[in-house]
């Protein structure tokens, strides 16, 4: 068996979206266990779990809900993993090839609207933690938190990669703690509640969308965290290690945050708080993990929004990387945007949180299922990577017929659509959001028989390093 190489320090990360060569790959996959398994051992990923009972379904077919959403978005979610080690480049970097090197800025745009929402919620769901800890105002404690989010992400890769590892056992640690804490408080609540929850078809669908959401979130930045793996890691390995890892973690999590909507009201409206509050003297310092395990996701979502307008910014003006210094600058602009928009939306969050949710699985799914239409089924892994940097190359500027497959497949969703503010006609008969299911299945079929299957094109790695 050949050997791993690892990494005996950590440094500012030098790479930012260009090909990883094979003589700098190094690590095992089993850190992407760690890594997407801690990511869901936070108190954002706990809320997500109580959404559903908070609406009104009983707690069984929230937990049912929970399995199957999470099973759903998983089996996406890893399968854009897999492509890191075979491509070694960012995960949208990969989209030049189905929209063009150009053409790709209108998903990128997408996404890296989506993480900086995402890191708004997680700044806006921190918010009293940092505040008891630092003694601080609203504003301040969200201010903060983003600061050090900003450190983090900026040294980049192997940080967050280590950061996975410790947080793996020490969340974990605190979250089954606290879950042998709340159980042994009783069930009293579930029972009292047991008339006004129930089964609800449009509930179930509800819940099952936002857990599929979460992990479908992922799909657009779970490749940045496998790219520096040897090419010889199987594809299979990278799928299931990265699929178990975000499906246990984020199921059990999840799980715990329907209990405690349906067991401890009070502690699932402010996790942070209550859950710190059970450890008695203990409390401080849970507070300070809980606010790390947010941290974590927080800078990952950091990282991959600024692979993303990297991408963006240089797909138009030609180039194949980014200085250190133009990272810091753009890394600091999308912590700023998203700061702002924190604090203007941190008392309306509860209408806002789940709104993004719902408006993430209509601009994500289909570009996922194009991309792994074009990665499995059409060009089976086959790309060219200089290719992805020339705005002339194979793949072209712009490939007017697929952005326009995406744009319609977004459209297609609309009657499915449900949100505080508009509720589709379909939506409205069925009583339940099921935009995901069209989003799902008619993009990648669109392309399909746009593209339509391909004998492939050279070994990525191969002839990146040949040229």
């Amino acid at each position: 068996m050949p050997v791993v190489k690892q990494r005996s320090g950590v440094s500012v990360e030098t790479h930012s979206i260009e090909y990883v060569p094979q003589s700098e790959r190094y690590g095992a996959p089993a850190r992407l266990f760690t890594i997407w398994f801690s990511i869901n051992l936070s108190i954002v990923c706990l809320t997500v779990g109580t959404l559903g009972v908070f609406a009104g379904l009983s707690l069984g077919w929230a937990i049912l809900a929970l399995v199957l959403g999470n099973g759903i978005g998983t089996v996406f979610m890893a399968a854009h993993s897999a492509q890191g080690p075979r491509l070694g480049v960012p995960q949208m970097i990969q989209s030049r090839a189905q929209f063009g090197v150009l053409g790709a800025a209108l998903p990128l745009v997408a996404v890296v609207i989506t993480y900086i929402l995402y890191t708004a919620a997680d700044g806006v769901v921190v918010r009293d933690t940092v505040k008891a800890i630092m003694g601080v105002g609203d504003d301040a404690a969200i201010v903060g938190f983003g600061l050090v989010t900003l450190l983090i992400a900026f040294v980049g890769y192997e940080l967050i990669h280590r950061m996975g590892v410790v947080l793996a056992i020490i969340s974990f640690a605190l979250m089954a703690a606290a879950g042998l804490l709340i159980l042994a408080q009783g069930t009293h609540d579930i029972v009292a509640a047991g008339e006004t929850r129930h089964f609800s078809s449009a509930l179930f669908m509800l819940t099952l969308t936002q857990a599929a959401a979460w992990s479908l979130s992922f799909g657009p930045y779970v490749a940045d965290y496998s790219r520096y793996l040897p090419e010889r890691v199987s594809q299979s390995s990278t799928f299931w290690l990265t699929g178990l890892g975000n499906f246990l973690g984020a199921t059990l999590v999840m799980a715990l945050g329907a209990y405690l909507a349906a067991a401890h009201a009070g502690i699932a409206r402010d996790p942070g708080t209550g859950i710190a509050g059970l450890f008695g003297p203990a409390a401080y310092g849970v507070r300070i993990l809980i606010a790390v395990g947010v941290l974590q996701g927080n800078v990952m979502n950091l990282y991959s929004a600024y692979m993303s307008s990297a991408t963006i910014f240089t797909g138009v003006h030609g180039m194949t990387r980014l200085s250190t210094k133009a990272k810091f600058v753009l890394m600091s602009v999308l912590v700023a945007v998203a700061t702002v928009i924190a604090i203007v939306a941190q008392y309306q969050f509860d209408v806002y949180f789940g709104d993004m949710l719902n408006a993430m699985i209509y601009l994500l799914i289909p570009w996922s299922s194009i991309n792994l239409t074009d990665y499995y089924l059409v060009r089976r892994g086959g790309y060219s990577i200089p290719d992805l940097f020339r705005v002339d190359g194979i793949y072209g500027r712009y490939r007017w017929n697929v952005i326009a497959a995406y744009l319609a497949s977004i459209a297609l969703q609309v009657p499915f659509m449900q949100l505080s503010f508009y509720t589709g006609p379909v939506a409205r008969l069925l009583g339940a959001d099921i935009a995901w299911v069209p989003g799902l299945i008619i993009p990648g079929v669109l392309y399909y028989l746009i593209a339509g299957p391909q004998s492939g094109e050279p070994t990525s790695a191969q002839r990146s390093l040949n040229e």
